[in-house]
């Protein structure tokens, strides 16, 4: 059973659901989570469509949080018509080297709508890491979702991703084994904010001024250390180090996403090189629609090209609006 907690304040209004891990619950690899329950977060009206949203390794349940714009009342993911439901990508105080899939996410999932007595979810809004939770969730439980909407990501991880993420999670290993996680944190994710972004963008944005000695930071590299800074207190190693790798293992077969399926890319996507993409919705037996655009801001336009992540949305959500009554959404 799920237990609920009061409704609090954040971005927008939700309520924290907690369902017990069975004891018998296994990772696909044999491991066990150090976990016995996982939290996932309900945003919106009581009743309504339900539409699970996931983002990259960074989000958890607050969905409203991580995506504000566009999880919010009369926002492309409007609360006003539609229930959100978040969950937290690794429960508890992950162990050093568990290994975790995109399946045992949708197998998590599964087990978060079991314990709030929800048989099928009208939709699944993954952008990076949470599209290939949920094109996993839609292979592996094809009865139990609607809608699939993947932003941002693919069937496979493409090799070149691959590459630049272990360096990561070889830098996290080092500087948690010396003691000295937090910065090698910071420095891992100063990393991964090059691959994020592009290189036009940095060209935009700074000037390439030489600081006064050898040593010093320049204004890119300033930037570089703030993010990786604001990041060393939101994660462990251990953490970053499972998830990280979670994406590397993660591969489905399009032929088996059955679900209307709308995707969305970037032609400057590094990690997600549109190519994969297209071979998504080209091999996806009820693509809805597919769509592409140039970013200067990469892999994170899903985080800030609104206008057109949220059109996207909206086009794809419409059909869940349309059958909502008005009273609901009043």
């Amino acid at each position: 059973m799920a237990s609920t907690t009061e409704w609090i304040i954040d971005e927008a209004p939700g309520r924290d659901v907690t369902v017990a891990i069975p004891a018998d619950f296994r990772l696909a690899s044999g491991e066990r989570l150090s976990a016995d329950t996982l939290v996932g977060r309900v945003h919106g009206p009581a009743t309504g469509p339900l539409v699970v949203v996931i983002g990259g390794i960074s989000s958890g349940r607050f969905a409203a949080r991580w995506w504000s714009w566009a999880v919010r009342a009369g926002g492309p993911i409007d609360l006003d018509r539609v229930r959100v439901l978040a969950f937290d990508l690794l429960p508890g105080k992950s162990d050093p080297g568990v290994t975790i899939t995109t399946g045992d996410q949708a197998r998590l999932l599964a087990l978060l709508l079991d314990g709030l007595g929800e048989a099928r979810i009208d939709a699944f809004v993954g952008a990076s890491y949470g599209g290939c939770v949920g094109l996993a969730f839609a292979a592996a439980f094809p009865e139990r979702i609607g809608e699939l909407v993947v932003i941002s990501a693919a069937h496979r991880a493409h090799p070149a991703a691959t590459a630049w993420r272990g360096v990561q999670r070889r830098l996290l290993a080092f500087a948690r084994d010396c003691g000295r996680e937090a910065e090698g944190i910071a420095l891992a994710r100063e990393l991964a904010m090059t691959t994020y972004r592009t290189a036009d963008e940095f060209d935009w944005r700074f000037a390439a001024t030489a600081p006064e000695r050898a040593g010093e930071a320049y204004p890119v590299c300033e930037y570089l250390i703030a993010r990786g800074a604001d990041y060393a207190e939101a994660t462990s190693a251990d953490r970053w180090i499972s998830l990280s790798d979670s994406l590397d293992r993660h591969t489905v077969a399009p032929e088996d996403i059955h679900c209307p399926l709308t995707v969305l890319g970037f032609t400057t996507d590094r990690l997600v090189p549109i190519e994969d993409l297209r071979d998504l919705a080209g091999r996806a037996p009820a693509l809805r629609r597919f769509g592409e655009a140039g970013s200067i801001f990469g892999h994170d336009a899903f985080l800030t090209e609104r206008e057109l992540v949220g059109r996207t949305l909206h086009d794809a959500l419409t059909p869940l609006y349309a059958r909502q009554p008005d009273e609901i959404a009043a």
